[in-house]
């Protein structure tokens, strides 16, 4: 008659050999021996993980309390929100530049700017978000980002020019993403607003001409704009991308969010959100691999 049990005993985290013999009140069985070799889960050292860097602009009240929208500030307080669970994680720092409402001034984006130029290295990953009003000058199409300071009659003395984003960004050593969620419309009626005054086809244009590895996700295309809703509590974009971020996207259950998985949630999202009439833009202007951008949950290293 034979019965099968199953025994667990623990073994050292090194080299060992486990022994088994059966023992009755009659006999003992011949030494069954098994050599186990450890190896050790590979930890990632913190040092060797890269950093990811932050510019987090959003300006909801402005100088011109004309322009004053709801949800940019709060949009970029969320954005940056998001990732900090990924410090020790999918990177060994998180570091913030956040801007917002008054802090927002077009002395301190460009200062900003600069400060990603110094601090980013090869390793890293560089993200700006910029959530508020844009516009593009009807002579010539340039696109500018409204700081809280803007005047609309000194566009080029008082604005961020997109030239000056997209420069920096493809200058830069490491990995990044331009996250805009500010475009072009007038104000509708309701609880919604929309992003900025005028037409964005000439941004669309400048965006996917823009290049060297920058990747641009940006809120709307052509004549669209960017909507905000107190339903949502954020402009529909960032809210997408917030939802993508924190899970939704990634559908398989992977247990991560890559570049491909947000762009695919985000795309779907914000048209759900605005009965299709609204549609991001996503641009990859060097085709580059799809990348990890969070890590969800428990994760084994």
């Amino acid at each position: 008659m034979e019965e099968f049990r199953e025994v667990r005993i623990p073994i050292p985290p090194k080299d060992c050999t486990v022994a088994v013999m059966a023992e009755t009140a009659l006999a003992n069985s011949e030494l069954a021996t098994l050599k186990v070799r450890y190896q050790a889960r590979q930890r990632a050292a913190p040092r060797s993980l890269p950093r990811l860097y932050i510019l987090a602009v959003g300006v909801a009240r402005y100088q011109d309390s004309s322009l004053n929208l709801t949800f940019p500030a709060k949009d970029a307080g969320d954005f940056v929100k998001c990732w900090q669970g990924q410090r020790n994680r999918l990177f060994r720092d998180v570091v913030v530049n956040q801007l917002t409402d008054e802090r927002a001034t077009r002395d301190n984006i460009m200062d900003g700017l600069e400060w990603l130029q110094k601090q980013v290295t090869q390793q890293d990953l560089a993200i700006a978000f910029f959530a508020g009003h844009g516009m593009s000058d009807p002579n010539n199409g340039q696109f500018y980002f409204l700081p809280h300071n803007a005047n609309l009659d000194a566009l080029k003395r008082t604005m961020v020019a997109s030239q000056d984003i997209t420069s920096t960004l493809d200058a830069l050593p490491g990995k990044r993403i331009l996250f805009l969620d500010a475009c072009h419309g007038a104000d509708v009626s309701g609880r919604g607003r929309v992003r900025g005054p005028l037409d964005l086809g000439a941004v669309r244009r400048e965006l996917e001409s823009a290049g060297r590895g920058t990747l641009v996700f940006a809120a709307a295309a052509g004549r669209q704009g960017a909507q905000e809703n107190a339903d949502w509590g954020n402009g529909a974009f960032t809210k997408s991308v917030l939802e993508a971020l924190g899970g939704l996207a990634d559908t398989r259950r992977t247990g991560r969010v890559t570049v491909s998985m947000l762009n695919t949630y985000i795309t779907e999202r914000v048209k759900e959100l605005t009965g299709g009439s609204q549609t991001p833009i996503f641009k990859n202007q060097d085709d580059l691999a799809d990348f990890p951008l969070v890590v969800l949950g428990p994760a084994e290293e």
